[in-house]
């Protein structure tokens, strides 16, 4: 087992000196405590990477500024537009911590080494597609903490760059962080362009933040306002883009919505019922049923365990990076309602989230196939953690035959914990893409947010692109314990 007791990398290296830490005055610059760093993950080639991090964490450098160091470095060096592609180095950060976080003690560095060598990887992509670089901010056209509002909103409104740079500078050095949060959400969910990677990037920008601290805020969220100001051909806001028209339909459906929306109850027969629309209706049938199902004393739940569902569905019927976005969009979109303070933007992102489901299933021209509350379990030859490994096996095979397995396996276990494990383990040992992150972090904290009686069919579900035990090691793995 590869594990932090184990990362005894050998190396004498070389003092970063403050020579080495000046960069050019017109790219950003980071608090001098994280400067040296991130400048390490910069300059060293990506074949010594992880023996020179390794070499820091013996002296010292703790978690947090090894993971602080690594969003940065990404911000400051990887062009979020389009947002993904490279940019996943930036995007899968969050989703590393989060499998590090969930991990035993001796697998804890594993992801964040994991997304280390992905950044060295993003960055030499970067340099070869023109080597873009975080500017400096523009401090002559900061606004004032009072104007910085108002700007803001008009800038991003506009699709003004220049504007909605200096104005997010402003928020992050005067608003507070749940005020930002709340302005990012609505605006990274606007649009259905880069297939959810606008609100991805939200979700996971503010999650790393919580824990890197809020003194790095200023760049990452110039970088985000850069990122959701992507689009194609003319400014969106002088045409009637397709990737927009969800948005400011749902825009105007927010205010149909009785302001007791919040306080419905749960039913489960409410949730099969949407489930049909998401499946066969269009993006506007699913909105105004939205609308309809609120108003009718429906719980906000029952209509999030059916978009959880429907996203499972879709990869089950075509697994891909279309329908692994439904997934994780999902999971972004979620957690943004679970963390703004506005009630108007909490039904916004409800209503973006039934809008994009049936954008994604057209998108993957996935309107036949599986229907994940009905295929049917199938017990495995093997019990307890046995049962585990057969399906884990099975995955690499046959991947329906596993869902059937893993159905049958949960409804008898009663405790998913063994899987999840299994699971996370997996993409440690067989992940070779930022996708693999993203989806098993997301899938796994989904799984805890649907109704108990829901959990199993979507748990059942992401073996669709989980990692089978039957798969060769990543190279990844070879070179660390090649190191080690």
């Amino acid at each position: 087992m590869i594990g932090l007791g184990e990362l005894g990398f050998v190396s004498h290296l070389p003092r970063v000196s403050a020579a080495e830490t000046k960069l050019d005055p017109k790219f950003v610059q980071f608090r001098p405590e994280i400067e040296p760093l991130v400048r390490l993950l910069e300059d060293t080639p990506r074949e010594r990477l992880l023996d020179e991090v390794a070499a820091r964490i013996k002296r010292g450098t703790s978690y947090r500024e090894v993971l602080a160091a690594l969003q940065l470095a990404g911000v400051r060096n990887i062009q979020p537009r389009p947002v993904g592609f490279k940019f996943h180095a930036v995007l899968v950060v969050n989703s590393a911590h989060l499998a590090s976080q969930n991990s035993p003690d001796a697998d804890r560095w594993l992801p964040i080494f994991w997304a280390l060598d992905q950044f060295k990887s993003s960055q030499a992509r970067d340099v070869q597609e023109g080597d873009w670089t975080l500017s400096a901010v523009d401090e002559s056209a900061v606004p004032s903490a009072d104007k910085a509002r108002k700007m803001f909103a008009e800038a991003m409104d506009n699709w003004d760059e220049s504007k909605a740079d200096v104005a997010t500078a402003a928020l992050a050095r005067n608003a507070t962080a749940q005020e930002v949060f709340d302005w990012f959400c609505r605006y990274g969910a606007r649009d259905f362009r880069d297939i959810g990677h606008k609100a991805i990037y939200v979700a996971n920008s503010w999650r790393t933040l919580q824990n890197i601290g809020w003194q790095h805020a200023e760049p990452v969220l110039r970088s985000l306002a850069y990122a959701l100001l992507y689009h194609e051909s003319e400014n969106p806001s002088r045409r009637d883009a397709e990737a927009d028209r969800p948005g400011r339909r749902n825009q105007k459906l927010v205010k149909e919505i009785s302001a007791a929306w919040y306080d419905g109850k749960p039913d489960t027969d409410t949730t099969k019922i949407f489930l049909k629309t998401l499946r066969e209706g269009s993006w506007e049938r699913a909105g105004d049923h939205v609308v309809e199902l609120l108003n009718r004393g429906v719980a906000p739940q029952s209509l999030w365990d059916a978009l959880f569902e429907s996203a499972g569905e879709l990869l089950m019927r075509k697994p891909g990076i279309a329908t692994l976005h439904a997934v994780t969009t999902t999971n972004a979109l979620h957690y943004a309602f679970q963390h703004t303070a506005n009630d108007e933007t909490r039904r916004f992102l409800l209503l973006q989230n039934a809008a994009f489901i049936p954008l994604f299933r057209g998108r993957a021209n996935a309107d036949k196939g599986i229907m994940i509350d009905e295929f049917e379990p199938v017990s495995p030859k093997s019990a307890g953690a046995e049962a585990v490994e057969e399906i884990f096996a099975d995955v690499s095979r046959d991947k329906m035959l596993a869902a059937r397995k893993t159905l049958a396996w949960l409804t008898a276990n009663g405790d998913a914990k063994p899987f999840i494990a299994a699971a996370q383990r997996l993409i440690y040992l067989k992940g070779t893409d930022s996708h693999d992150y993203k989806f098993s972090s997301a899938v796994l904290e989904d799984y805890f947010d649907l109704s108990p009686k829901l959990r199993d069919r979507f748990l059942a579900a992401s073996v669709f692109w989980l990692k089978g035990s039957g798969g060769p090691n990543s190279q990844l793995v070879a070179r660390t314990r090649a190191a080690l």
